[in-house]
């Protein structure tokens, strides 16, 4: 659905995106993370032709974002992280005034902002003033603004901004709905865990590049070349890592208060055989799993915020 391709943004000297290359597929929840001032806004702004980019191609099925920015607008919903509302005006007002701006009069402007209502969950509040809302209630509220001329894409940036657990869930499940409604989602966050279960796809950005994208376990396998097992005994400590050491698939013992870590270069059938040495060893084991990985590890990892191996 979307193909970007070698993008280029500079201002000035600043290279702000750098080659960038990135396949979204349609129906995809893709999570877009990065460090603040990695190129994420500007490569959200680019495409939905709101930013020039320096070069580099970007095309939203098969049409050129940038040589038909005005085309393009109109399959896409964008969601800004600093967004602007206008506190005098009644809720159902507001919709109804994005929707005039796409040409949509009479009833189905109507039925347009009652149905976003309902699907945002604010259908109580339409007769109540954009200033009197909570934060979460206006991201709502934003959010049903980038539909209401109905676009196959939407680019949210930071939807989830300053939520407090309850607001997070409600627009996590709003999302989720979307997704069902058929359409493709671009989200920026950086709330990790809740990217990590949402979305489809991970892109993560660094300087400018794209330093890994693919499904989160897809990353984590690239990430991560072997996987790592912890165990805890009550005692015997000694004698558990001498077992360990005669299996030419773990590696990287560190052992420390009953506690052993190792690089583990097997499958299920490794692991159950190591248990068992153990267990027949009469070592008496406590604890023993595999470690899993989680979003914001990678994240720290290819970002270069983390050098532990």
């Amino acid at each position: 659905m979307l193909s970007i391709k070698g993008l280029n943004k500079k201002y000035g000297r600043f290279q702000a995106v750098s080659d960038l290359n990135l396949e979204i597929a349609e129906g995809e929840i893709f999570g877009f993370v990065g460090p603040n001032g990695a190129g994420k806004t500007t490569t959200m702004k680019i495409m939905c032709g709101l930013l020039k980019a320096t070069s580099g191609e970007i095309s939203l099925d098969g049409v050129d974002v940038i040589k038909h920015s005005k085309e393009i607008k109109e399959k896409i919903g964008y969601m800004p992280d600093f967004f602007g509302v206008y506190d005098d005006l009644k809720v159902s007002e507001y919709l109804e005034f994005y929707a005039s701006i796409y040409n949509i009069k009479g009833p189905d402007r109507k039925k347009i902002t009652d149905d976003l209502l309902e699907l945002v969950d604010l259908s109580g509040k339409r007769e109540t003033y954009v200033d009197s809302l909570s934060r979460g209630m206006k991201q709502r509220l934003c959010l049903a603004r980038s539909l209401v001329h109905n676009p196959r894409l939407l680019v949210l940036d930071e939807p989830a901004s300053g939520m407090d657990p309850r607001a997070r869930i409600e627009m996590k499940e709003i999302l989720r709905n979307l997704k069902d409604m058929g359409k493709t989602i671009i989200i920026s966050s950086h709330i990790l865990p809740e990217l990590s279960e949402l979305c489809t796809g991970i892109g993560i950005i660094d300087k400018g590049r794209m330093v890994a994208s693919g499904s989160v376990d897809e990353i984590m396998q690239r990430v991560y070349s072997k996987k790592v097992i912890k165990l805890k005994v009550r005692d015997r400590l000694d004698d558990a890592v001498l077992i360990l050491k005669e299996y030419p698939f773990i590696e990287k013992l560190v052992s420390d208060d009953n506690n052993i870590k190792a690089s583990f270069d097997g499958g299920d059938e490794e692991m159950s055989r190591v248990l068992s040495a153990l267990v027949n060893g009469g070592i008496p084991v406590v604890s023993f799993a595999q470690l899993n990985g989680n979003l914001e590890d990678v994240f720290m990892k290819v970002t270069k915020g983390d050098d532990r191996q």
